[in-house]
């Protein structure tokens, strides 16, 4: 089998019948893949939406009992047969060749380990003016090249779409747990880690026809939500590097710069958002130094 594409899902039983359905959609033969459902303590009715829609017998529903993003992943990668482990966000929809477009790319060179593509946006309601564009990322958007291209540090793919060679598990531990989202907090940072640690043995690659689009609900289109991300996105920096308080004064000097950026930039709605940021981020950068408890679920 060529590939196993897993889907991790917390209480999105109607986006995840969505996401499988995009891939039922696709242009692989069914006898080369597989679809894993990981179902990570939800519910909702995911479970029993999964049963009634009678999917062809290559779809399979996992049940991940310990909470956390990353363990849904580590569960995918044990559960996997497929050469390649396909990761697909539960609010995303593949393209019809992705499948086809990702397993072409690591049948290129037996180095490459990681291959990521691009996420399109599906705005719900539309994308608001005020997000600035160097935020883009804390909704997982990525047009990285328009060109098959090598992601050189410090580019890496997004989880929305991110795809790893399974052999290289073997010799490289998987997720980390005390890292990515358990239940609603938005801690990350797993993904990055994971690819860094990848990248030090083998080649990672994004192919912009590799496409998925990734839906964005109203509930996240709200500067209260972006911030509490940018804050989170702190946090997990810290705890990923292993960052200690000792740039504390660097921190408190950057939020006080911020503080006066804003104020004289008042009437552009778009600089007052990148200000307010820059202090949420330090801000979670100072707790997540001073934080060592695993999956910090608060």
């Amino acid at each position: 089998m060529r590939a196993s594409v897993a889907i991790c899902t917390h209480n999105r039983g109607k986006d995840t019948m969505q996401a499988i359905e995009s891939l039922l959609r696709g242009d692989m033969e069914l006898s080369t893949y597989e679809v894993l459902v990981v179902d990570n303590c939800s519910t909702d009715h995911t479970k029993a939406l999964f049963e009634s829609m009678n999917f062809p017998t290559h779809v399979r529903y996992i049940f991940e009992s310990q909470l956390g993003l990353s363990y849904a992943r580590n569960r995918a990668i044990q559960e996997a047969r497929g050469e390649f482990i396909m990761f697909l966000d539960d609010d995303a929809l593949a393209s019809t060749s992705w499948i086809r477009e990702v397993v072409k790319i690591f049948d290129r060179d037996p180095e490459i380990g990681c291959v990521g593509g691009r996420i399109l946006p599906i705005w719900e309601g539309g994308k608001p003016d005020w997000i600035p564009d160097d935020f883009l990322s804390m909704y997982s958007i990525l047009d990285f090249s328009s060109e098959t291209v090598e992601m050189k540090e410090p580019h890496i793919p997004f989880g929305a779409n991110v795809s790893f060679r399974k052999s290289i598990f073997k010799e490289i531990q998987p997720f980390r747990t005390d890292l990515g989202r358990i239940g609603k907090n938005l801690l990350s940072g797993e993904e990055s880690d994971l690819i860094g640690r990848v990248r030090a043995k083998y080649k990672i690659y994004y192919n912009p026809y590799a496409a998925v689009e990734h839906k964005i609900s109203k509930s996240r289109l709200n500067r209260r939500w972006l911030l509490r991300r940018v804050y989170w996105q702190g946090i997990s920096d810290a705890v990923q590097h292993q960052k200690n308080t000792g740039g504390l004064f660097k921190h408190l000097l950057i939020i006080i710069l911020a503080c006066i950026y804003i104020i004289v930039s008042m009437t552009n709605v778009k600089k007052v958002t990148k200000g307010l940021a820059k202090i949420y981020y330090r801000n979670g950068s100072i707790v997540g130094s001073f934080r060592k408890s695993k999956g910090m679920n608060v």
